[in-house]
C-alpha cells in the first residue's frame, strides 16, 4: 500500500483569493498548449503564424472551461443543478468534463476554422497534439485532490484516499496521467511529426483518449450520484467515450481512403 501524499489542494493564497492545484493544471495546460502549438507554428510548411496561435488559444481555453462545466452539468450532475441553479457558479466546489471539454474546443475549432476560413479538420489537426499535456496535469490535481479515486484493490499500489474509506484504492487519477497524458502525447505527438491525411490525427487522438479512459473505468469508482449505469462496471465514461472513438476510426478510415490529398500539418 502506498501512502496517500497529504498535500492541500490549496496551493497559497494572494489575501481572501485561494488559488487551487486544480487551477493552476488547467493554465499550465494551456500554457503547455501554447507553447506546442507556437513551436509547430514555426515549421516551414505549417501554414500557421505564431500570432494566430495566440490569439487562438484565448478561444481554445474559453471552450475548454466552459465546456467542461457544462457537459459536467449535463452528463454527470443535472438533477442538482436543475434544482439549485446558483450552484453552477460555484466553480471552486469542482465539477468539470473532460467530453465536455472536448465539445468546447471543437466550437473554438469551428469558430475559429470559420474565422480563418480554414477547413475544420485542418485546424483540429494542428490543436490535438497540444493537448494531451493538460490531460496529464489535470489527472495530477485530481489525485492531489483525493478525487476521482478508483475502485478497491489489494494491488500494492493501492493507495488510502482521505474521503475513501479504509480500504486501498486504485490510484485511477495515476494510471489516467499516465494513459492519456504521457502515452497519449507521445503517440499524437509522433504521429502528427509529418503530413498525414485531414482528420487523421484527430481521429488518432480520439481513438487514444476513448480506449484510455474506457480502459481504466473499469477499475475507476463511477460518480456516486450516477453509479454503474448496467451489469455492475458500464460508466457514464465509457458511455461517452464510445461515439469517440467510432468517430476516431470513421475519421481515420476516411483519411486512408483519400490518401496524402488535403493532408494536415
Amino acid at each position: 500500500m502506498l501512502p496517500f501524499p497529504n498535500i492541500d489542494p490549496v496551493a497559497f493564497h494572494i489575501g481572501p483569493l485561494a488559488v487551487r492545484w486544480y487551477g493552476i493544471s488547467y493554465l499550465v495546460g494551456i500554457t503547455l498548449g501554447w507553447w506546442l502549438m507556437r513551436r509547430r507554428a514555426r515549421a516551414p510548411d505549417a501554414g500557421w503564424t505564431v500570432a494566430e496561435v495566440g490569439d487562438f488559444i484565448f478561444y481554445l481555453a474559453l471552450g475548454a472551461v466552459l465546456g467542461g462545466r457544462i457537459g459536467y452539468i449535463l452528463f454527470y450532475n443535472f438533477d442538482v443543478y436543475l434544482r439549485d441553479p446558483l450552484a453552477i457558479f460555484r466553480v471552486w466546489q469542482g465539477g468539470m468534463s473532460f467530453h465536455g471539454g472536448l465539445i468546447g474546443l471543437f466550437i473554438a475549432s469551428g469558430w475559429w476554422a470559420r474565422k480563418t476560413r480554414r477547413g475544420f479538420l485542418q485546424v483540429c489537426d494542428f490543436v490535438v497534439p497540444a493537448g494531451p499535456p493538460g490531460l496529464f496535469f489535470g489527472r495530477l490535481a485530481n489525485f492531489i485532490n483525493g478525487e476521482l479515486w478508483g475502485a478497491p484493490t489489494q494491488l500494492p499500489w493501492g493507495v488510502v484516499f482521505p474521503n475513501g474509506g479504509p480500504m486501498p484504492r486504485h490510484p485511477s487519477q495515476l494510471y489516467e496521467a499516465a494513459l492519456e497524458g504521457v502515452v497519449l502525447f507521445a503517440m499524437i505527438w509522433w504521429y502528427s511529426g509529418r503530413p498525414r491525411p485531414r482528420g487523421s490525427v484527430t481521429g488518432l487522438f480520439l481513438i487514444g483518449y476513448g480506449a484510455a479512459r474506457s480502459l481504466v473505468e473499469f477499475v475507476r469508482e463511477p460518480d456516486a450520484q450516477i453509479g454503474y449505469l448496467a451489469g455492475n462496471w458500464l460508466t457514464m465514461g465509457q458511455v461517452l467515450s464510445v461515439p469517440m472513438i467510432a468517430l476516431g476510426i470513421w475519421l481515420m478510415l476516411r483519411g486512408s481512403r483519400y490518401g496524402p490529398r488535403g493532408a494536415s500539418r
